[in-house]
Parts: structure tokens; sequence; C-alpha cells
């Protein structure tokens, strides 16, 4: 029986990697993808952080990367794959769990291709699990593509003929300035455009630096100011939001209502010549496959800074878990270092 298993083989199941590994614990990640990084490799290839080099190290190990470079997905993947070997992280790889249940020694972790005992267990999945697509997309026409932003990649995956995009947070206002950059098409807008967006740098530093002055990283979701900030909508970071709505090809509808084949209903109109839709609708969490588990209002697991209502199981890397920045790459650390201290005192 292992002291540990980490579900989850990204920022947040190798940052508490870091940390039991200088415990000198019995542990394993499982993940179940077929690579290190795969989270960030499988999403669109223009991807960048929205957060410099210097704001993204794990514990242990700088990202290795100028001061004031913004990674693309491709270096997040390498950065990992280099943490893992470089902290020799014990990993299992395309080992996807499907159930994770409390025993009287400690728990019970069944995956596809077998099953692991452990007395703890380390919940590092993350915040995005199932892609959420409206009801409406089952009665769109075949003949019209649709995919989830999860699943979009680049522009090149599109047809040709009239796009719309659905989503305004910032992988909806990234993916409609990509795919929009071709003014041989209309694209659609179907999102908020009263998003506020903010500049990747204000007076000579960057964004993350007026942040971390003025605290807005770090004010717990259990005070006055953290509450306030959690019920804002979240800024759009580094996409300027007004010049992609000003453009010529670039029509906003408002909000999507219904679809029957080639027909599309939005507030403001009905279009029928779409042939290209991208939902960058979020994600719905999925932690049924926990037995026992509380979940609040939000499906997230109940938990004080990780740890859960179950003895012995805790979570890493859900949005607000503590702070806003709980769920970042770089603000993963602070909480990584928490739940190491609970863990040394047991």
């Amino acid at each position: 029986m292992l002291d540990y298993i980490i579900i989850g083989g990204a920022q947040a199941g190798l940052s508490m990697a870091y940390h039991l590994k200088k415990m000198d614990k019995d542990f394993l990640v499982l993940d179940g993808e077929k690579e290190i990084g795969a989270s960030w490799l499988n999403r669109w290839d223009s991807l960048k952080l929205f957060t410099p080099t210097e704001y993204n190290h794990l514990p242990g190990l700088k990202f290795d990367a100028p001061k004031g470079h913004y990674p693309t997905k491709f270096e997040v993947s390498d950065y990992f794959k280099t943490y893992v070997e470089k902290n020799s992280i014990p990993v299992q790889l395309n080992t996807l769990v499907t159930s994770v249940r409390k025993t009287e020694k400690g728990f019970h972790v069944t995956y596809k291709e077998g099953e692991v005992e452990a007395k703890n267990v380390i919940i590092a999945t993350g915040p995005f699990h199932i892609p959420y697509t409206p009801p409406c997309h089952t009665k769109i026409s075949e003949g019209i593509l649709q995919m989830h932003s999860n699943y979009y990649k680049s522009a090149a995956q599109l047809k040709e003929g009239d796009a719309l995009v659905v989503g305004g947070g910032d992988s909806g206002y990234q993916i409609l300035n990509e795919i929009s950059k071709d003014t041989s098409r209309k694209v659609y807008f179907s999102g908020d455009t009263t998003v506020k967006s903010l500049p990747q740098q204000f007076l000579g530093k960057t964004l993350w630096w007026w942040f971390t002055i003025i605290g807005f990283l770090s004010y717990s979701k259990y005070s006055w100011i953290g509450k306030k900030i959690s019920s804002f909508s979240q800024p759009v970071i580094g996409t300027d939001v007004k010049e992609i709505l000003s453009r010529k090809n670039v029509i906003c509808v408002g909000r999507t209502k219904d679809a029957l084949n080639n027909d599309i209903t939005f507030e403001k109109s009905k279009v029928s010549s779409i042939k290209n839709i991208i939902w960058s609708t979020g994600y719905r969490p999925n932690f049924k496959w926990i037995e026992g588990l509380e979940l609040d209002e939000n499906s997230y697991p109940k938990n004080y800074r990780g740890v859960s209502n179950i003895e012995g199981l805790y979570f890493i890397g859900l949005p607000w878990m503590f702070t806003r920045g709980s769920a970042t790459l770089g603000g993963v650390s602070k909480d990584a270092s928490y739940l190491a201290d609970i863990i040394s005192k047991k």
C-alpha cells in the first residue's frame, strides 16, 4: 500500500509530488494522458499563457525562459517534462482513474487496466472536466461543422464559409481573434460584448506585477474583497476586445437562443449561412467517481484549502480553492505548500 496516490499530472499534481518527494513519502502520480503536459498540448496551437515567465514557476524549479516572456503551450509541456525528470517523480501515464473508494485501510483506486491502494489520495485533475455545449447543438444540421473549444487547434480545421464563435471568455475571444483575421469570411459572435479587457503591460510593468503589488491574486475567497472579486465577471487578459469587435467581418448577434437545421436563432437575428461553429462555452466539473464526496452548489468538492470531508482525501488546483490564483500555473504553488504542511503534521 502506497502512502499517497496523486490523480492528475499537470501543474497541481506535480507541485504536490515535489513536496511528497521532499517528505520521502511512497507515492505515485496517475495520469490519463499519453504524455506529460498533454493537458496543455491538447489546446489550440496559438495558445500562450497570459502570465509571464517569472510568475509560472513550480516549487523547486524555475521556468527556463526570459523574464517577461509569455510561454506557448509547447514550452509549458516541455517544462513539465523537465520537472518530472529533474525531481525523479514517479508517473504512470495512460491511466484514467474511474473510481476512488474509502476503505478501512485507506483508499481503493480503480482504473481501466487495474487498481491500486493507498493510505491517502490527492485529486489534482484541475477545473476542466466535461466540455459543455448547449442542448440546441443537437438540432443543427450535420452539414455544419461543430466543435467545442477543447478540440479546436487552428483555423485550418474549419470549412469554407461563415463561422460562429459562442462564448465570451478568454478562449472565446482568443479564438474569435484568430479566425476573424481571415477577412474573406464573416464571423458571428455570440457572447458578452461588455466584458472588460486588460492589457498584458501597463506603465512599463506586466499586468501580473500590478496584480502582485495590489494583492489581487492573494485575497482569500473567505474575505470580503475575495468574495467581491469572485462575484465579478473575469476580465479578458491580453486580448483587445474592442479592436476585435470593431472588425468589419465580426458580427455580434447576442445570446444563442435556439437552432433548427441551418437556421440559428440569436437575440438580435436569425442566421442561415453559418458553416462552422466553435462552442467556447466552458466545462462542467465531474467528481462523481469519488464515493461519498460532498459537493457544493457549483458541483465542486466541499473543502477547506484542499482538505475534504473524507479523512485522507485532498484536493489541489480547483478554481478559487483559496485565492484567485489557486488554479493558475504560478498560483498553485502556495496551495501546494499549505497542503504539504498539513500532510507533514499527520
